[in-house]
């Protein structure tokens, strides 16, 4: 209902300003920071617009920055169809690998990479990439950056091989964690991997376009182990479960501390959030098996067999983790409860 409303508001203020609409072909979607845009996702009625978007070719604009502890603030670039900036870089396939991928609208320098490079060095020796296809992403057509998420996801999936054929990376040892817009891009490239990668890590897969069984959206078989953190569920993001563990705290659309949070952005953030802090803390995020998605939908999860820990380092993958999960968090971090 607060989607739907918030969606009526914007759309009469544009007819009121004289601008003649359908408005079953609008809807609300988030960027990479969480900032609401009202677009159109009839493709056939795009409104003209006299903004200049670079023309965005995966595999020559995407960039994977690689972060260690050996340089954890200047990253080293690494190339698609060059080895050298494999093997000439601090790459270390005995450490585990980490992928992180920004959503619509944003770039590499999205707060969560931050975030994730703190919390992973300090537990150890990581090699982090980040993914910036930013060329593409930052558009004021929503369609148009929806549809790149399948050729980006590809695109990892080829640096990945490379590592593996350069430098003797092992799917075993690698994650790719995607928010919003980024999450189906981990999900397309755990596609392109064959679902070999071991763990995808969906944080609120965005919502808009996306529905389960989409050739280009999260789905279980992504990856040997697929997880989906929901903060925003039904607004920013997806509410339909995609992974074979869905975790939704809070009831996975609202989140404590975030007040009235309208428009979702707060909501939203707090899943790459979560998941930063679940690397590092010594309480867990525990969480409730729930019988099924409808007892999150009804808000009256009652527990259906063993309880899991959200998110962590390493991941729940041989651990038996598949269902649904309901937890709660504290309003401001620290969040987890235990």
């Amino acid at each position: 209902m607060q989607w739907y409303t918030v969606t009526c508001f914007l759309v009469a203020g544009l007819i009121a300003n004289g601008i003649a609409i359908d408005d079953r072909n609008w809807q609300l979607a988030p960027d990479g920071n969480g900032r609401l845009h009202l677009i159109n996702t009839n493709p056939y009625d795009i409104p003209e617009s006299d903004t200049v978007v670079p023309r965005f070719v995966p595999e020559q604009d995407t960039i994977f920055r690689l972060f260690t502890r050996a340089n954890p603030t200047e990253p080293q670039i690494l190339q698609l169809n060059n080895p050298a900036s494999i093997s000439g870089s601090n790459f270390n396939p005995a450490h585990p690998t980490r992928f992180s991928i920004h959503g619509w609208n944003n770039d590499g320098s999205h707060f969560m990479n931050t975030l994730f490079r703190d919390a992973y060095f300090q537990l150890g020796d990581f090699n982090l990439i980040t993914v910036d296809w930013g060329v593409g992403a930052i558009n004021p057509n929503y369609i148009t950056a929806r549809n790149l998420v399948g050729p980006v996801g590809n695109t990892v999936s080829l640096l990945i091989d490379q590592l593996i054929s350069t430098a003797g990376a092992n799917p075993d040892n690698i994650y790719i964690i995607g928010y919003s817009l980024g999450a189906h891009v981990a999900g397309s490239a755990g596609k392109s991997q064959h679902g070999r990668i071991h763990s995808i890590i969906a944080l609120d897969p965005a919502g808009p376009l996306f529905a389960l069984g989409q050739s280009d959206a999260v789905s279980p078989a992504d990856g040997r182990y697929v997880e989906t953190i929901m903060t925003n569920a039904g607004l920013l993001g997806i509410n339909t479960p995609l992974g074979q563990a869905n975790f939704y705290p809070n009831g996975g659309r609202t989140q404590p501390g975030c007040g009235a949070d309208i428009a979702g952005s707060c909501a939203h953030d707090r899943a790459p959030m979560f998941y930063a802090e679940s690397l590092t803390t010594s309480t867990p995020f525990r969480a409730m098996r729930c019988a099924d998605h409808g007892q999150i939908l009804s808000g009256s999860c009652t527990s259906s067999g063993p309880d899991a820990n959200m998110g962590g380092q390493p991941s729940n993958y041989g651990r038996g983790v598949q269902g649904v999960f309901y937890l709660e968090t504290n309003d401001a971090s620290p969040f987890a409860r235990g």
